[in-house]
């Protein structure tokens, strides 16, 4: 057995290519490393090359060329050891919906080879830690959309595995239960297992990971911590909801780009630098008067859309709740 490094990263990628049979070129030379205990997100449009990389990292499909080393094991050379230590929760429910949650876990151990005894105390362990230990004796189709995403987190938790690889954990769930999976996976990461996850939503990348990479056309467009590469941004945009009926003629902004979106609503993009109570002086002299704002897209977003470009799919990010606006001079 090949025992994995202390210091080497969760995960390095190098130079890794992907042809098909077909000639299709899915990877170009990709090449990342992911820092242990880290919470990553991968991102990317549709047909980017994400699944292909997530299924050379688990192993689901065949590498053309380069490496994958998991915690130091390379990938190819000592696949069973490197597989250990990884842990993957992929976008489509597949377990056996006729089943309880409590045996779905403990027979998914046993499956690993571990002794039944320690496998129901963990299943214990990680159906509480899912919220779903009072749902343990049910049939699991009877859980909620949510509960199974739950569930299916849980599983791949049952081999203790050091990373953790997320394929779309939230796809076609409202933003509350979304948000019921994201202290989950917080509680995950916070006791030390390094996380992966691919998502189209990426106000869910912008609130969970503190690393990111973009992919697209089979290439790393950029990657590097989420708040620096965020930083970076020049221009922010909000959306003001307004007291009373716009007047026929907005006022001019010297550097931002003010439209109305209808009679009660303003769109604005301006400047990361510029004072906002510019804007709201300029309004205030129109005689238009700011009920409250919201921030018009997450900054991710923005990022994302100027490296692979206008025309690609993202998921829409949740409404932001509105904020009061606040005098001049107050936090």
């Amino acid at each position: 057995m090949n025992s994995p490094s202390p210091t080497a990263p969760a995960l390095r990628v190098c130079d890794l290519r992907k042809t098909y049979d077909n000639g299709t070129q899915a990877l170009k030379g990709v090449s990342l490393d992911v820092a242990p205990g880290d919470f990553f997100a991968l991102l990317g449009p549709n047909g980017a090359g994400k699944s292909t990389l997530i299924g050379i990292i688990s192993s689901l499909v065949n590498l053309s060329g380069g490496q994958v080393d998991v915690f130091g094991t390379d990938l190819v050379a000592h696949r069973s050891d490197a597989m250990r230590l990884i842990g993957l929760v992929p976008q489509e429910i597949n377990f056996n919906l006729f089943e309880k949650p409590f045996d779905i876990l403990v027979n998914y151990a046993g499956f690993y080879g571990m002794p039944r005894s320690q496998a129901q105390a963990l299943a214990e362990v990680e159906l509480r830690r899912a919220h779903l230990w009072e749902k343990a004796q049910v049939m699991s189709r009877t859980l909620s959309g949510g509960m199974k995403r739950r569930l299916m987190i849980a599983r791949a938790m049952m081999t203790q595995p050091r990373l953790l690889i997320l394929d779309e954990p939230t796809a076609g769930v409202d933003i509350e239960i979304r948000r019921d999976i994201w202290r989950v996976l917080k509680d995950i990461n916070a006791a030390g297992t390094t996380i992966i996850l691919t998502t189209h939503y990426l106000e869910e990348a912008e609130h969970l990971c503190r690393n990111l990479a973009i992919i697209n056309h089979g290439q790393i467009v950029t990657q590097g911590p989420m708040r620096e590469l965020l930083a970076k941004l020049d221009v922010e945009g909000f959306l003001f909801d307004i007291d009373g009926e716009l007047p026929a003629q907005l006022p001019v902004i010297e550097g931002t780009t003010l439209t109305a979106i209808d009679g009660h609503t303003l769109d604005l993009d301006m400047p990361r630098a510029m004072d906002l109570n510019r804007v709201f002086a300029a309004l205030g002299d129109a005689g238009i008067r700011v009920r409250s704002m919201r921030t018009k897209s997450n900054r991710l977003e923005e990022l994302f859309v100027r490296l692979t470009g206008p025309g690609e799919t993202v998921a829409a990010p949740a409404p932001a709740a509105a904020a009061p606006v606040r005098p001049a001079g107050h936090p």
